[in-house]
């Protein structure tokens, strides 16, 4: 259980932080060009960057023995989720789909590098301070004597987000608008910042 407990945790945050964000645009733009393993190899190996770096500078943080410094990072990052949230919701009309990730994925697709390294190097580098990224610096605080478990839920949440992306995207952002997901995904963000407040 103690195994299981973090790995959900993380795989839960990941998850629901990941739908809609614009590492599933990128997902998608590949998704008529590559097969789906191949992109989630890509998505799973830059997610164990970013969010592995995440989790471990977390997870040291969070096991200074100093009871003032674990409260005020706490404080400090369920605030964060709570900003966080309240950017996404103020923000939510205002996406340009042709993202820095995604140019960044043109410039690296000339270069003679295999694909998954290129949706790899985009999402290690186009995660570094995005809400996905800063909920695995939290879950790191949170959990510091869960690494292991936590990198795993985090990639396991990517790769299960993208693959939805991959299998029903095309199908849902015709369906379900941009702006209603960022509702949702912003209104989770304020909730886990409140509810770390208050449990």
């Amino acid at each position: 259980m103690n195994f299981l407990c973090p790995f959900f945790i993380a795989f839960s945050f990941i998850f629901l932080s990941e739908l809609g964000d614009k590492t599933q645009l990128l997902v998608l733009s590949f998704s008529s060009k590559l097969k789906a393993y191949s992109i989630l190899l890509g998505v799973a190996l830059g997610s164990f960057f970013s969010h592995g770096i995440a989790i471990i500078f977390g997870s040291a943080l969070g096991s200074l023995n100093e009871p003032f410094i674990q409260s005020t990072l706490k404080i400090i990052t369920y605030l964060t989720f709570i900003f966080f949230g309240i950017i996404i919701l103020i923000n939510k009309n205002s996406k340009n789909e042709d993202t820095n990730d995604t140019k960044l994925a043109k410039k690296l697709s000339n270069l003679r590098i295999g694909f998954i390294f290129i949706i790899a190097i985009t999402i290690a580098i186009g995660e570094f301070g995005d809400k996905t990224f800063l909920a695995a610096l939290g879950l790191g605080i949170d959990y510091p004597n869960y690494k292991i478990q936590l990198i795993l839920g985090a990639i396991s949440g990517m790769v299960i987000s993208d693959w939805i992306a991959i299998i029903l995207g095309k199908f849902l952002t015709t369906k379900i608008p941009t702006a209603t997901i960022d509702t949702i995904s912003g209104l989770l963000f304020i909730l886990f910042g409140i509810l770390g407040f208050v449990i």
